[in-house]
C-alpha cells in the first residue's frame, strides 16, 4: 500500500512535497522524497529514505525495489546498504538481491570485497579489525565508530547530488549514470559517491558504481549489535 505522509518531518524544501510516499510490506515500511532524478542535474537535489527493517526476504526486497524504490536514483542508492546486509546474512539471498539492484558489472566489485570483510579467514582471524560486519550500518544516519554503530530508528539514509553532473553512457549499452553523495559517520570524508543507471525504457534505477560504500570505514569502539 503506498500512501502520502508529510515532507516537513524531514526537513526537506517545499518544492519536494509531492515527491514524499510510503511503501508498507508487511509489519515493515519505507519512505522516500527528494528531488533526485535522471531527467536534469540539480546541484541543490537531495533525498531521504526511512526504513524500519531490512528486508526479511528476497520477496520483501524484490517488492520493495521494482514497486517503489527503485523508480528514483536516491532509492536505488538507498537499497545498497540493504541489500549489503542481506548479503552478510545470508550469501545467496544476498546475491539474488544484488543481482536485482546493481548493473551487471558491479555485482562482483561488491561481492569479492563483502567476503573477506564479513567473514574470518587464515588471512583475517575472529578478531582482525579488518572484518566489518557493521559496514552496512556506516552510512544510516546515527550511527558512529563510537556509538557502535547504532543507527537511529527508523533506518534513515540521507543524500545529496555530487558535484559531477549526469552522464549518458558512451560505451557499448545505454543509459545515464546519476552521481549522488551519500552521507555516513563512518568515514572521515563523510560523502560517499554512488553512481546509478537509468537505461531507456526502463522505469527503474540500477546501482552502477558503489566503491565509496564498501570501503573500510574507522574501526567500531564497543559492541556491534546488529540491525533489524
Amino acid at each position: 500500500m503506498i500512501t502520502g505522509i508529510m515532507l516537513s518531518l524531514f526537513g526537506l524544501p517545499a518544492d519536494a512535497q509531492d515527491k514524499q510516499t510510503t511503501f508498507t510490506y508487511g509489519a515493515h515500511t519505507y519512505t522516500m522524497a527528494g528531488t533526485l532524478n535522471a531527467e536534469a542535474y540539480d546541484a541543490k537535489a537531495t533525498g531521504i529514505v526511512t526504513f524500519t527493517h531490512i528486508p526479511s526476504d528476497y520477496a520483501e526486497f524484490e517488492a520493495v525495489y521494482t514497486q517503489f524504490l527503485g523508480k528514483t536514483p536516491h532509492g536505488a542508492a538507498a537499497m545498497m546498504p540493504m541489500a549489503m546486509e542481506l548479503y552478510r546474512r545470508d550469501r545467496d539471498m544476498g546475491l539474488k538481491c544484488l543481482k536485482l539492484l546493481c548493473y551487471p558489472t558491479n555485482v562482483n566489485p561488491v561481492t569479492s570485497i563483502l567476503n573477506t570483510k564479513y567473514g574470518p579467514s587464515r588471512f583475517a582471524p575472529s578478531d582482525d579489525p579488518y572484518l566489518q560486519p557493521y559496514l552496512p550500518a556506516a552510512v544510516l544516519k546515527g550511527a558512529t565508530p563510537d556509538n557502535g554503530y547504532t543507527p537511529q530508528r527508523p533506518y534513515t539514509v540521507e543524500m545529496k547530488a555530487s558535484v559531477n553532473k549526469h552522464q549518458d553512457l558512451q560505451f557499448a549499452g545505454s543509459g545515464r549514470v546519476v552521481y549522488l553523495y551519500v552521507m555516513g559517520k563512518g568515514w572521515d570524508t563523510e560523502q560517499r559517491q554512488v553512481e546509478v543507471i537509468k537505461q531507456p525504457g526502463s522505469a527503474l534505477h540500477q546501482v552502477f558504481n558503489c566503491p565509496s560504500l564498501y570501503t573500510q570505514c574507522k574501526t567500531i569502539r564497543g559492541q556491534w549489535k546488529g540491525l533489524e
